[in-house]
């Protein structure tokens, strides 16, 4: 953080790499990275951070990787499928009687990402792009489908209404006025939440377990969410 803040990028991404690889939970601090570099369109510089940062990680992981693949992959395996554990939110919920619920890892990714782009103070359009996948993989019933196309429904229609809101400030005879388009924001967000409600129903009346994409593989994990 020193270095970057400094603009220091080469040293800066080398260092993220050597702590990520020394503890993993640094791995949040890209956000912030492509965030920041995003927003300043140093696209180049973004890219040029990922590859030293990703080339660090993999020159401390890659030959523990080849030689010892089981231990190596083990703390991963363990955080996909561990329970929920003390001091966590998930665990809280389960004490107050919603026993596993969330075991559900692509539900967990979805609710976390949505919670956070429904709080954060920008809903750029990106976001789609993060939570769309994860709902896909999450989805194993057509009560979720259905769910799924009203949230992209209301998606479609914040769409419409930011363009138009924006056209307002052009003049523009059809622009949309600041409390129709709050009101489209609302739309959005119920929506969004409409969607996650019934992802955790779903996931309340199968105890947490998964009904479909039980694939160990990931090609085969994902080549049955593909088909669900």
């Amino acid at each position: 953080m020193y270095f970057f803040q400094r603009e220091k990028w080469d040293f800066s991404a080398l260092l993220l790499g050597v702590s990520i690889a020394i503890k993993f939970f640094p791995i949040v601090l890209l956000f912030g990275v492509a965030l920041i570099l995003g927003y300043s369109r140093k696209t180049k510089t973004l890219t040029r951070y990922l590859a030293i940062t990703s080339a660090t990680w993999l020159t401390f992981n890659l030959p523990v990787a080849l030689t010892n693949g089981e231990g190596w992959w083990r703390f991963f395996k363990l955080n996909i499928e561990r329970g929920n554990d003390l001091g966590s939110l998930w665990y809280a919920i389960s004490l107050l009687g919603i026993t596993q619920t969330f075991e559900n890892f692509a539900t967990i990714a979805f609710l976390s990402v949505a919670v956070f782009v429904t709080a954060s103070k920008v809903y750029s359009p990106q976001y789609i792009l993060w939570l769309t996948p994860l709902a896909v993989i999450a989805m194993t019933k057509r009560e979720e489908r259905n769910a799924f196309w009203i949230w992209q429904a209301g998606e479609a229609l914040y769409h419409f209404a930011i363009w138009q809101y924006l056209a307002s400030y052009s003049g523009a005879k059809f622009g949309l006025p600041e409390k129709v388009y709050a009101i489209f924001i609302i739309i959005r967000i119920a929506t969004l939440v409409w969607f996650a409600s019934t992802l955790i129903q779903t996931a309340r009346q199968t105890g947490g377990r998964r009904v479909g994409n039980t694939q160990a593989e990931p090609a085969g994990f994902l080549a049955d969410s593909g088909r669900g």
